[in-house]
């Protein structure tokens, strides 16, 4: 038919909820579709968008490549029953779906929990360590007059945000994996063995909570970054500029630092949230993620360019030599 052979050609990612709602028959005049042809009609469920199914057939897709974790040789399936709708789970008005193909390598094959439970333990100590040490810099550095300077106060801002990405992280870890959260992903890793699962409810305002903490995890990574790219402009400029005025740079690096993460991170969350608008955003959805990585990836290579300058220039300035004046090349060093 014309409509299967357009439909399979949209990429879930591309064409998301709102080809599927169009499918589903929200306009009569352009839906291929009607309640008396007997055919399950499309349907979007949050993952996957299914074609019609032909009464009493079993219909498969493709696990969705833009959720990297999924087995993409796979196929989730549904069942359309005689009476031309998408059977429901036994006891539960939510549509039957079986992900158990996609899901296989997020199934608990070789003491993975026991694992996870043990890296878990590792990095919430470390990152506990890592803040309290930071705190502990951050109070020294405000508290004493003397340490008042601008190089302090970009120090104090990097460590605000290695502080601000371990909070995150609690706070991530907290709404994912802890509380009713935490029993609906042991409740789906049973169901998993036997035909896992559910379909994903419609009402996604559930997720909202999650989503937030995700994004401002990955806000506060991305700061780390430029903060530490920020340190290297500083360098820089005392260095290359013979007029620096400090206070002046110093509230540009602030909005550089805290500003330009908040840009990119803002466009991919709602380039996220029109695309591929997927439980809480911790799994990965294809392409979408170098609108984050570009900009860190950036900020890298630019650090890194400077670095060398930096070192380029002192070591020339290490090997000259100035005779009848006294030595300088001891503060170069």
């Amino acid at each position: 038919m014309e409509c299967q052979r357009w439909f399979f050609m949209e990429s879930p990612l591309q064409a998301g909820g709102q080809r599927c709602h169009l499918l589903r028959g929200s306009d009569s005049s352009l839906s291929p579709f009607s309640p008396t042809d007997g055919f399950c009609l499309p349907e979007w469920d949050g993952i996957v968008c299914w074609p019609e199914g032909v009464p009493g057939k079993v219909v498969a897709m493709p696990c969705p490549e833009y959720i990297y974790d999924f087995n993409h040789k796979g196929h989730a399936y549904r069942r359309c029953d005689l009476n031309g709708s998408w059977e429901l789970v036994p006891g539960n008005n939510r549509t039957w779906a079986n992900y158990s193909e996609c899901a296989k390598f997020l199934t608990n094959e070789t003491r993975e929990r026991e694992v996870f439970d043990r890296l878990y333990l590792i990095y919430t100590v470390g990152y506990s360590i890592s803040l309290g040490s930071l705190t502990v810099a951050v109070l020294i550095l405000g508290y004493f007059r003397r340490l008042h300077c601008t190089r302090n106060y970009i120090h104090m801002h990097l460590f605000v945000s290695f502080m601000l990405r371990a909070v995150s992280i609690f706070v991530k870890d907290a709404v994912l994996y802890s509380g009713s959260a935490l029993e609906e992903m042991e409740r789906i890793s049973e169901e998993d063995l036997k035909s896992i699962t559910e379909a994903p409810p419609a009402d996604k305002s559930q997720f909202v909570g999650c989503k937030v903490a995700v994004t401002f995890f990955l806000y506060f990574l991305a700061t780390n970054y430029y903060w530490i790219l920020v340190e290297g402009l500083y360098l820089h400029s005392l260095i290359f500029m013979a007029f620096f005025s400090e206070k002046k740079y110093l509230w540009g690096f602030t909005l550089f630092g805290w500003g330009l993460p908040a840009v990119f991170v803002t466009v991919w969350a709602s380039v996220r949230a029109t695309l591929a608008d997927t439980e809480c955003w911790d799994l990965s959805a294809g392409n979408l993620k170098w609108i984050i990585q570009v900009p860190i990836l950036a900020a890298i290579v630019v650090n890194f360019i400077l670095f060398i300058n930096i070192i380029r220039v002192l070591a020339t300035k290490l090997r000259e030599t100035n005779a009848g004046r006294c030595d300088s090349r001891q503060q170069y060093r």
